[in-house]
């Protein structure tokens, strides 16, 4: 958020920050938006276009995940379905759910078992801080990947036996397990075509 200071001759004057939207609020101007917005606690934050490398990337995962989940009951979702927790709602680039769908028209899920964030400069930090806070706290996130768009780099953080959370790094080759749809991605297979 934005808030623009004003010079008046001597004084100087805070601006007044825009109204905070209500979650329904929100839904409702995102339906007529032509631009992706993400909300957090009544805050809106307009989402840029991605790379041509960030957007193979992130179909090179889609595409893998979603032959994993064939004949199962997960779904798998690019990234203009949300993902919402609590008056949070983000994009996610990749989202894996299991189970039941309230409805096919439907434009969220708040039951995902696995979130992807393929990062860009202007988003790292966030994947990296406020987005790897918020996904932990949805009780379904089995496991959360940060994919490096520029290097081979992908950072696992996932729910072990117990329940408590960990972090794996995958560099260069290997693979990296995702719990569901129950899958082995090879590092080679998320850089396909990647120069």
């Amino acid at each position: 958020m934005c808030i623009v200071l004003e010079y008046t001759g001597g004084m100087t004057q805070r601006a007044t920050p825009p109204p905070l939207l209500t979650v329904d609020e929100y839904l409702k101007l995102e339906a007529g938006s032509s631009i992706k917005h993400e909300y957090v606690e009544g805050a809106l934050y307009a989402l840029a276009g991605s790379s041509l490398r960030h957007n193979r990337i992130a179909i090179n995962i889609l595409r893998m995940l979603a032959g994993a989940a064939e004949g199962t009951s997960c779904q798998v979702y690019m990234s203009d379905v949300r993902c919402q927790v609590g008056n949070v709602f983000y994009y996610p680039d990749v989202m894996v759910a299991c189970g039941e769908v309230d409805s096919d028209t439907a434009v969220y899920r708040s039951d995902p078992c696995l979130l992807v964030e393929v990062t860009s400069p202007s988003t790292a930090s966030t994947d990296r801080r406020e987005k790897l806070l918020v996904y932990r706290q949805i009780p379904t996130v089995r496991a959360y990947l940060i994919v490096d768009q520029d290097t081979r780099r992908v950072e696992r953080h996932y729910r072990d036996a117990d329940g408590v959370w960990q972090r794996a790094d995958h560099l260069n080759d290997g693979v990296v397990p995702v719990p569901c749809p129950g899958a082995d991605l090879a590092l080679d297979d998320i850089y396909w075509d990647i120069s």
